[in-house]
C-alpha cells in the first residue's frame, strides 16, 4: 500500500496535559533525583486501561498524581516544555497548545504566578529551539472550589496572546462528574473578556445531557473531547452550526474505558457530520501513544484517506489560536504534503 508520512503532516495539537506529555525515561529521570517511587504502571510501557466509571478515574488520577509529584523544579518544568515541543516538532506539529494547571507546581517555584512565567517563558525558547509555535492554555479543575478557577482566569488573562508562550486558552479539566459547572462561569467570562478561548472538558465520561451543560454555562470555542455529542444528533448539529471544535483523543477514550475498542471511537461518526475534529494525544505518558498515532487510528481503524487526514490536520489549524499567518502557512503545508506521492510501505 502506498501511504504519504503522517509525520510529516502539518498539524496542530490542541489538547495535550502538562504532566501528560512526560516521557517515561523524563519521568524516571526525575522520580529518581528527588526519590521518588513510581508505580509500576507509569514505567511499564503499557497503556493504562481502567473502567469507565469512578474507581477507573480514581486509579487514572492517582497515576497522574505520583507522576505530577515528580515534577517539582524549575529545572523540571522545563525539560518538560522543551521535550514536549520537540516531541511534537518531530511529529509534524506547527503549533502546539499545551494545558497547564500551575497549582499543581506552584509550591516548588514560589507561587502561581512564577510557576506560569516558567512554562511561558520556556515555551518561547522552545519554539525557536524546535521549529513550532507552543502556546499554553491554563486550566482550572473542578476537583477545586470555582473560585480558584476565577483566580487561575485572571492570571491567565495577565498573560493573553496568540503567540509562542503566550496564554491562548482557558479551561476546565478533571473528573467530569465533579463540581457544578454553572459554578465556573464566572472565571470563563474572565478569559473571554480577555480573548481567551473557551476550552473545557466535556462529553467524554458523561453524555450529551452534561455536554450541554458545558455549552450553556461556559460558551466553548472548542470542547476537549466531546465524543459523546454523537449520541445526541440534535446537540451534535448545533456545535456542528456554531463551529465548536471537538478535541477528539482517540487513545484516551480506549484507555479510561468509554469505548472498549479503538473501532467504537466515533471518529467516522463525527466527520461525517461536519464537526470540526482536531486530533489530540491528552496523556502520551499514560495512554501510550502520541499525536502521529493518533492520525494512525485514523487511517488504520477508521479508514481515512489521505485526502481525509489531510482535512483532519486542516480543521486542527483552524481551530487553533494561532495568527492568521501561521495558519495560512500551516494549511499551505498541508497542500504541499497532499501533493507529494505516496510511498509504498506496510500498514
Amino acid at each position: 500500500m502506498r501511504v504519504r508520512d503522517l509525520a510529516r503532516l502539518p498539524k496542530a495539537h490542541l489538547h495535550l496535559h502538562f504532566t501528560g506529555s512526560l516521557r517515561v525515561t523524563s519521568l524516571a529521570d526525575m522520580s529518581a533525583a528527588h526519590g521518588i517511587r513510581l508505580p509500576g504502571a507509569l514505567t511499564d510501557g503499557e497503556a493504562l486501561r481502567v473502567p469507565a466509571d469512578e474507581r477507573g478515574w480514581f486509579r487514572f488520577q492517582r497515576l497522574y498524581d505520583a507522576a505530577r509529584h515528580c515534577v517539582r523544579s524549575e529545572a523540571d518544568m522545563r525539560r518538560l516544555v522543551d521535550e514536549a515541543a520537540a516531541d511534537d516538532a518531530a511529529e509534524g506539529s506547527g503549533r502546539l497548545e499545551i494545558q497547564v494547571d500551575p497549582t499543581s507546581y506552584a509550591p516548588f517555584v514560589g507561587g502561581i504566578t512564577p510557576a506560569l512565567e516558567i512554562v511561558l517563558d520556556e515555551a518561547r525558547a522552545a519554539s525557536a529551539r524546535h521549529g513550532l509555535e507552543v502556546a499554553v492554555v491554563v486550566a482550572a479543575s473542578r476537583m477545586r472550589h470555582p473560585m480558584d478557577a476565577r483566580t487561575l482566569a485572571r492570571l491567565a488573562a495577565r498573560y493573553a496572546g496568540e503567540g509562542p508562550g503566550e496564554v491562548v486558552g482557558f479551561g476546565l479539566s478533571n473528573d467530569e462528574r465533579r463540581g457544578d459547572t454553572d459554578e465556573f462561569a464566572h472565571a470563563f467570562r474572565i478569559a473571554r473578556r480577555a480573548g481567551l478561548a473557551s476550552v473545557p472538558h466535556g462529553g467524554e465520561l458523561l453524555g450529551p445531557g452534561h455536554l450541554r451543560d458545558v455549552v450553556g454555562a461556559l460558551a466553548p470555542d472548542r470542547i476537549g473531547h466531546g465524543v459523546r455529542s454523537v449520541e445526541d444528533p440534535t446537540l451534535l448539529a448545533s456545535l456542528v452550526e456554531s463551529e465548536v471544535a471537538l478535541e477528539v483523543c482517540p487513545a484516551s477514550n480506549v484507555s479510561l474505558g468509554v469505548y472498549a475498542h479503538a473501532e467504537d471511537v466515533p471518529l467516522r461518526e463525527l466527520v461525517d457530520a461536519g464537526a470540526r475534529v482536531a486530533l489530540g494525544a491528552d496523556d502520551p505518558l499514560l495512554f501510550g501513544s502520541r499525536l502521529v498515532a493518533q492520525y494512525e487510528s485514523a487511517r488504520e481503524v477508521h479508514g481515512f484517506s489521505d485526502a481525509e487526514l489531510a482535512d483532519l490536520a486542516r480543521s486542527s489549524i483552524r481551530a487553533s489560536r494561532a495568527s492568521t499567518t501561521t495558519r495560512e502557512r500551516l494549511l499551505a503545508g498541508v497542500d504541499d504534503w497532499l501533493a507529494d506521492d505516496p510511498v509504498a510501505r506496510p500498514v
